[in-house]
């Protein structure tokens, strides 16, 4: 007999739980939902879904639908270009679970492999770029434009007007995206020709692309001279191939470059994952957004990475924050990496030479059949004037299995990419009735590249795959991951990502679809995501879907500019105060400024709960301009709240929307709906709930969910019609975001099903009670619904050990990583606590082990407090502790080896070392390093 895939999922097998739920003193899971979710919001049904499939059913559905997608020859370029992923990086990277269900490397001494290859994406960037500091990646290209102009904004005199220069010629998802962003914060968009714009009209920044969307390419260092002379800094969007040819933005006088680097073995995916980046001056280091990881120093005096900069991240500066994207695309920035080290500069410039070259090839057969292309200079992109043939033409192609781009006045659009074989060009100039000629000699329009880069010993040492290989398991043995243990960080819902989840992900049927393929092309991702929509609907009770978001901070964006455009619709757009409960995770306060409204923080009460009486007074002290209430449910506090319902109801009645933060929707499927309870938006981080990998620190996808009134307004998109019939502007470059790891969330609800997802949901509330419980009388969990249980997540409170023993929470999370575990979430929503969020996932067994490492430390802390260990010299303050420490013939500690080494006896059977000593973060921010140093790598 088969096991079915809740089995699979879920950790705790039935003995288990009867165990765990009689430390409870409870019966059955239904009791312990009873007395953590209230009664008023119970959904009283089971989820209409289907029935759940077998592993292999879902696969075969998969399948089915992989084979109505048609997988064309995409020539069409906008910033997507097929690519090959090299078998190593695609076996040992973007498929191996080591790399992909890693979390974000807050704590460094067990991420170092990850971080050094987040350092080599940076070192890439720069070196392409001519730039000095790169940032870790940022969600797509046109997303990354719109935070550089955000950046240019933050940078220019305060007396500049508000008005951002775009070329025209730039990807028409970027121009777009600006826009959205721009009209949001009331700045004004210029549109127009850089050769022409003389700034008589003043501007804080502009915007190129180079080479142009059109495939032209032109000297911008008039353009930059101009502008530097107004002091107005200039982004140029670029592509990375290409500069391994061409001039770097910095030496043609940008400020700022941003990109993607996609083309670098990550597979197109019908728009995602992919790896942006934002590359700029040594000046603007710490103006930019998003991570950036930086070379500091662990407490031997030994280099160690770590994430630079962490005071700029939203929970910190919150409505203050520069940004509200608290990710990356860490996965893809990894495995764009490792392409550049296994093909190294030559092999790069090798596969630019060869895609240049089989352009030059088309040109020469196309002028010499009498087409007109106009360009003198181009990379790997031209444009044909094809005038009233241009239907024709692009039919053609198409009988061929070719995609060509249609852009205005008549005009065909070539795109070629490493791809590209001799036989692929013979294609495409048969389209046209032409054949092949002399190759054409692109103008060299004085951009050829003369300056040096990637120079790093690390671009040069790994040709064989037999090196490669060793080198990225090296880098991989470094983090701990969800292959090693569990990861209980709170409000981050750290689940299995399972192998049958992950399978599709990079069939060619998803991975090789260019985003702006016909439609009629996507027939099988068109079937997912009808199936996605319908499904999250009915999970959340809302009437539609936006599956546009690429992480939760792009859904919290989108979901406030939706409540804005209905307000507006209404002759209400004045209504732009938000009001945010002071848990509130941090990107909730930045995505309302970057949606335009001003925020008004709401107390909480001593019990955690949002203070209703303060909530009331100031929205009605608000309500000529309340706009909206961002609330997270159950809370941040890990509680569900008792007056959730009346929150909302307050909320309504002086005009507002409520938007509900998912973030914490691990605890709400299959028992309680956010439509139903009285939220009007909620955005659904599917790298929590929905089994996404985090991937290190990205991927994410956040799509939101609206009520029936909100629906018109779901983003569109300029290229592939989308969203509602009255659309905000896109949020994401492609239409469906990241569509490529959507099919884990569809396996993920199709395998478990309507009872699968509620049980689920009922072991991660059992699951995090059985850890409250078990911790009783070594550290008190803060906050208590109203019968005395959490919800999916506890937060727990060490701080009493500060006076009694010396010990801050920061010592706990780095002896834990010597038990074999990463910290809980640290100093969130409560400075100086701990807060953890075991997962439906984990088993009886790992949580036992969980509870040991946190009594064990409890008792090495009785041991400071009782006086039998030193106050300042202990295995709390000297933790983590790196094997090449405790075998040093130096130790002269005030504990032993073994304490340091093997806390517990388990330990002996299998042990995860941490890479380094703890690191110095002072000495990082104060000394930022963003490049690999020569020694290292």
């Amino acid at each position: 007999m088969s096991i079915d895939f809740e089995a699979r999922h879920i950790g705790p097998d039935a003995t288990e739980i009867a165990s765990m739920l009689g430390t409870l003193g409870l019966s059955t899971l239904e009791d312990l939902t009873s007395k953590v979710v209230p009664a008023s919001i119970r959904l009283g049904r089971e989820l209409d879904l289907p029935a759940p499939r077998t592993e292999r059913e879902a696969l075969e559905i998969l399948r089915g639908y992989a084979a109505q997608n048609q997988v064309l020859r995409s020539y069409l370029g906008m910033g997507y270009h097929d690519t090959i992923t090299p078998g190593v990086v695609l076996r040992n990277v973007l498929e191996n679970p080591c790399w992909y269900t890693a979390y974000t490397p807050y704590q460094a001494e067990i991420a170092q492999g990850r971080l050094e290859a987040l350092l080599i994406f940076q070192t890439m960037v720069q070196d392409l770029t001519g730039f000095a500091v790169s940032n870790a990646s940022l969600l797509d290209e046109a997303t990354a434009a719109a935070e550089a102009m955000a950046t240019c904004r933050r940078v220019a005199p305060g007396s500049v007007p508000d008005s951002f220069f775009v070329a025209a010629d730039c990807h028409p998802q970027t121009i777009a995206v600006v826009q959205a962003r721009a009209e949001a914060l009331g700045w004004r968009v210029v549109l127009g020709d850089p050769a022409t714009f003389d700034f008589s009209e003043p501007v804080f920044g502009a915007l190129l692309q180079y080479p142009a969307t059109d495939g032209r390419l032109g000297d911008p260092r008039a353009f930059c001279a101009r502008a530097r002379d107004r002091r107005v800094p200039v982004v140029m969007a670029t592509d990375l191939l290409a500069l391994t040819l061409l001039t770097p933005p910095a030496e043609l006088g940008a400020d700022m470059a941003i990109g993607s680097a996609q083309r670098f073995g990550v597979p197109l995916g019908y728009g995602g994952p992919h790896a942006a980046f934002l590359a700029t001056t040594s000046e603007l280091a710490r103006k930019i957004p998003g991570r950036i990881i930086g070379v500091s120093r662990d407490a031997r005096g030994r280099p160690a990475y770590r994430m630079s900069l962490q005071t700029r991240e939203q929970h910190i500066r919150r409505a203050k924050a520069t940004s509200n994207v608290c990710t990356a695309q860490v996965l893809l920035a990894v495995t764009a990496a490792m392409y550049a080290v296994y093909h190294g500069p030559e092999g790069l410039r090798a596969i630019a030479e060869r895609t240049r070259g089989h352009v030059n090839e088309l040109v020469g057969g196309l002028r010499a059949a009498g087409w007109s292309v106009p360009a003198d200079a181009w990379f790997d992109t031209v444009t044909v004037e094809a005038g009233d043939r241009q239907d024709e033409v692009i039919a053609a192609a198409l009988t061929r299995g070719v995609n060509l781009r249609r852009l205005d006045g008549g005009r065909v659009g070539v795109a070629f990419d490493e791809t590209v074989r001799p036989a692929d060009v013979d294609d495409v100039l048969a389209a046209f009735g032409a054949k092949r000629a002399a190759p054409a000699k692109p103008g060299e329009a004085g951009l050829t590249r003369t300056s040096a880069w990637l120079t790093h010993p690390v671009f040069h040492r790994y040709r064989s795959e037999t090196e490669m290989l060793r080198y990225l398991h090296r880098l991989e043995a470094r983090d701990l991951t969800l292959a090693q243990a569990m990861i209980p960080l709170g409000s981050c819902t750290m689940k299995l990502n399972a192998t049958t989840e992950m399978a599709p992900v990079t069939w060619p049927a998803f991975g090789r679809m260019h985003p702006f393929a016909p439609p009629d092309q996507a027939q099988g991702y068109r079937a997912l995501f009808d199936d996605l929509e319908r499904w999250l609907a009915e999970i959340t009770g809302f009437a539609a879907i936006s599956l546009q978001p690429n992480a939760g901070s792009q859904g919290e964006y989108a979901g406030l500019l939706v409540i804005r455009a209905w307000h507006a619709s209404r002759g209400d757009g004045h209504r732009t105060v938000c009001l945010i409960p002071t848990s509130a995770h941090g990107t909730n306060p930045a995505s309302a400024v970057m949606a335009g409204m001003e925020v008004v923080e709401v107390a909480c009460d001593g019990n955690g709960n949002v203070d209703v009486a303060d909530l009331a007074a100031k929205a009605e002290r608000h309500a000529d301009r309340l706009g909206a209430l961002m609330i997270t449910y159950p809370s941040t506090h890990g509680v569900f709240e008792e007056s959730v319902q009346e929150i909302c109801a307050i909320t309504h009645r002086f005009g507002g929307q409520v938007y509900m933060d998912g973030a914490n929707m691990n605890a709400q499927v299959g028992l309680c709906r956010p439509g139903d309870i009285g939220a009007d938006v909620c955005h659904l981080n599917l790298h929590k709930t929905f089994c996404i990998p985090h991937g290190g620190g990205g991927p994410g996808m956040g799509p939101i969910g609206v009520a029936a009134h909100l629906a018109p307004f779901l983003p569109g998109h300029p290229v592939i019609p989308c969203g509602g019939a009255q659309a905000i502007g896109p949020i994401s470059a492609a239409p469906w975001g990241s569509a490529s790891i959507l099919p884990i969330s569809w396996a993920y609800i199709a395998m478990m099903g309507p009872g699968g997802l509620r049980r689920a949901t009922e072991v991660a509330i059992l699951n995090a009670n059985y850890v409250a419980k078990r911790l009783e009388g070594h550290f008190e969990t803060l906050y208590r619904g109203a019968h005395g249980f959490v919800a999916h997540e506890c937060i727990v409170d060490p701080r009493p050990l500060k006076a009694s023993a010396g010990v801050e929470v920061d010592d706990i999370a780095k002896r834990l990583m010597d038990y074999g575990f990463h910290g809980p979430t640290m100093s969130f929503p409560v400075v100086g606590t701990l807060m953890i969020e075991p997962t439906e996932s984990e088993g009886k067994l790992e949580l036992d082990r969980l509870v040991d490492a946190m009594i064990g430390i409890r008792d090495e802390v009785r041991a400071i407090e009782a006086g039998r260990s030193d106050r300042s010299d202990n295995a709390l303050k000297g933790a983590p502790h790196p094997a090449e420490d405790v075998i040093s013939d130096g130790w002269s500690r005030a504990y032993t080896r073994e304490q340091a080494a093997y806390p517990t006896p388990g330990q002996r059977r299998f042990k995860f070392w941490p890479t380094v000593a703890r690191v110095d973060n002072v000495y990082g921010d104060k000394n930022l390093i963003t490049s690999l140093p020569p020694e290292l790598g």
